[in-house]
Parts: C-alpha cells; sequence; structure tokens
C-alpha cells in the first residue's frame, strides 16, 4: 500500500480537511482498499504535507481529517537534470530514479544523438508522461515535493533555462573529475547536470554548453548509461554537499 497521496487541497497550518480525488481517490479505495479510519500521509507535491485519517471513502473522494501539518524547507542545494532522449525508456528510468534521490527539475533534451524525437503531439504527450513519471516516484521516495518536468529543450537552450544554475556536462573524456569540480565550486545553490544519449554528446554539443558556461566533468570508474549517469551523478553531489 502506498503511504503517501496527492491532494489537490493546498496545504497549510490552519488545514483541517482534505479530499482525494480523480486517480489518486481510485487508487487509494480500488487498489490500496482505503477504508475508514485508516491513517496514512499527505501531501500537497508543493512542500507542504501531513497525516491523515478516513472519514468517508469511494472510488471519487476520499475525504480526511488532517494531523500534524509539516512544511519541508527547500533544500539548500537545488539539483536540476537535463535528460537527454533516449531509446527504449532508459531516459525514463533515468528521471525516476533521479526523482527518488530529490531532483527538483527535470528538463528533456533533444540531443543531436537522441534517437527518440518529441515533434508535434508528441511533446504534450511525453511531457505527461515524464510528469506522471516523477510524480509516482515522488509518492515512492515520500516526497513532499514534486520535481516540476518542463517543456522540451534543444542544446542551444538547455543551460539558459535555468538561470542561476551552475552547470555540469557528463562526459567520460573531461579532464576534471566531478569530485574535483564540485571541490572548487565554492558549494553552489543550483547545480544542472546534463546526461546524454546513449549515443553520446558531440563534440559541437560539448563546446556550446562550455561557451554557455558549463563544465565537462568525469565520474571515474565504469562508463554508466544514460540511464545512470544522472542518478549517480545527483547521488555523488548529495554526498558531496553534505546532505547525505
Amino acid at each position: 500500500m502506498a503511504n503517501l497521496y496527492f491532494t489537490d487541497t493546498p496545504l497549510d497550518e490552519a488545514t483541517v480537511r482534505v479530499e482525494l480525488t480523480g486517480d489518486e481517490a481510485r487508487h487509494a479505495v480500488q487498489v490500496a482498499r482505503i477504508r475508514v479510519g485508516e491513517r496514512f500521509r499527505v501531501s500537497d507535491g508543493r512542500g507542504w504535507s501531513a497525516d491523515a485519517v478516513v472519514v468517508s471513502a469511494d472510488k471519487s473522494v476520499v475525504a480526511c481529517d488532517v494531523e500534524q501539518v509539516r512544511f519541508e524547507p527547500v533544500p539548500s542545494t537545488r539539483l536540476v537534470l537535463a535528460q537527454a532522449l533516449a531509446k527504449g525508456d532508459r531516459d525514463e528510468m533515468a528521471i525516476q530514479m533521479a526523482t527518488e534521490l530529490g531532483v527538483d527539475t527535470v528538463i528533456p533534451w533533444q540531443s543531436e544523438r537522441s534517437v527518440s524525437r518529441w515533434a508535434g503531439d508528441k511533446v504534450a504527450k511525453g511531457v505527461a508522461r515524464w510528469t506522471a513519471i516523477v510524480r509516482e516516484a515522488s509518492k515512492q521516495a515520500m516526497r513532499s515535493r514534486i520535481p516540476r518536468v518542463t517543456d522540451p529543450v534543444s542544446t542551444a537552450t538547455v543551460c539558459g533555462s535555468q538561470p542561476g544554475a551552475n552547470w555540469i556536462v557528463l562526459d567520460p573524456r573531461a579532464t576534471s573529475s566531478l569530485t574535483e569540480w564540485f571541490t572548487s565550486a565554492g558549494n553552489p545553490a543550483a547545480i544542472g547536470v546534463i546526461v546524454g544519449p546513449e549515443g553520446g554528446i558531440t563534440e559541437d554539443e560539448i563546446a556550446r554548453f562550455v561557451a554557455d558556461g558549463a563544465t565537462p566533468v568525469r565520474l571515474d570508474g565504469p562508463i554508466l548509461r544514460t540511464s545512470t549517469a544522472g542518478p549517480a551523478a545527483i547521488a555523488a553531489i548529495l554526498a558531496l554537499s553534505g546532505t547525505w
């Protein structure tokens, strides 16, 4: 049974009643078999969460009394993942794991070597799919903040999409390691991680990122696939920053 459900009701210290509706209510009642009197955590996905007691439940609305509301501050190190569209479900695996680790913003990147292409009505469908993935991953990780999924970007607009972020681009050919870069970066408040597709990042793309202020860094050890490189970098940053 899921221990966290998201509500469309904004939470704050004064909230006494919330409702689960739509898919959340259907899942709670029909899949998790939630009944009156049961307890779980609810969140508005914006940092607020609370313990909740079910007072009525059907497949369209689950009403809950709220107990012990709490607020999760914004992390001191904000993490952004620019994930190249990849074949199969490897990009989806990457954003799922990154969400469980604590990424704040997910950016679909249409790279030169991306086999997958979002165009026309595929753009809205792709963003909706990624949004659903990060939402479910947030529930799994009991996160009270759901990462934002942006519209897809091109190589020319990756770094400019998040003003103020200190960008790195993962490249096994880079002269600096992630640890070396972080040590010299002065504990930045926002870090953007750029991850290429299975075919890798082209020299022209690297050059553009560098011109836009990004630093190529390598992850020492085995060469990781696009599905694991971003989460591995995020985990390393969390450890280096003292978050873990």
